[in-house]
């Protein structure tokens, strides 16, 4: 028993096996991916820089079973995403996967609390346990006296603070960020990186980011650069 919890628990978080995603356009064939093989431990920080078009979204779709590729696996969790249903695939998001993206899309009718506790909300966290969680995650990324404005009412760095702390809500196994930094200046994009080096070592969560920015490099663990 014991050397199966930790086979477990030293096996890739993330696997890809020969994946390939072919997008068609007219007549046309586009390889945003060809036979890309990656492992990805439990507790790491990877940074995927590559220059745009280089297929650095397509992998975290296929990762994160919001697109499938058109050969090759994906590895998560130590399942094989084809083998799930559609509807296995969202559960697999909602319960274990946390999203980041460039554009922060936030609730704008909604609180910086409100934002962070509709993932709870929806899974059914009990009221006092859902609070609970949300000001703590609110306390990591440094927004608590933000708490209470909305999106509008927050600089584009709060803002994606709020996106990180909706994504660490339900306590995922992995969080994945799309160009997190990307609507940010350098010297905000420095203390979002930073905040997802802090996550990683308090919160124990493997965080994979695609970026074009080279700062990446001071705070990840592990870096693909043209991948």
């Amino acid at each position: 028993m014991t050397t199966g919890r930790v086979e477990r628990e030293t096996a890739p978080l993330v696997r890809t096996e020969g994946l390939t995603r072919i997008y068609r356009v007219g007549a046309q064939e586009v390889r945003a991916l060809q036979s890309v093989n990656l492992e990805i431990a439990r507790g790491q920080f990877v940074a995927l820089r590559g220059r745009s078009g280089s297929g650095k979204t397509t992998l975290l779709n296929c990762i994160g079973g919001l697109d499938q590729p058109t050969t090759g696996e994906v590895y998560l969790f130590d399942q094989r995403l084809a083998a799930l249903s559609e509807g296995a695939r969202t559960r697999l998001r909602r319960r274990r996967i946390g999203f980041v993206f460039q554009s922060f899309a936030l609730l704008p009718t909604f609180s910086a609390y409100e934002n962070v506790e509709l993932p709870l909300r929806m899974e059914g966290v009990g009221r006092w346990p859902r609070q609970k969680r949300a000001r703590e995650c609110l306390e990591l990324v440094g927004l608590t006296p933000w708490a209470n404005h909305r999106p509008y009412e927050l600089s584009g760095g709060q803002q994606q603070r709020v996106g990180i702390a909706r994504a660490l809500a339900n306590h995922p196994d992995l969080i994945l960020a799309d160009e997190p930094t990307g609507e940010l200046d350098s010297a905000t994009g420095r203390q979002i990186l930073a905040l997802f080096r802090r996550v990683v070592d308090q919160e124990r969560v493997t965080v994979l980011v695609t970026t074009h920015d080279p700062t990446a490099d001071e705070y990840a663990d592990r870096k693909l650069v043209n991948w």
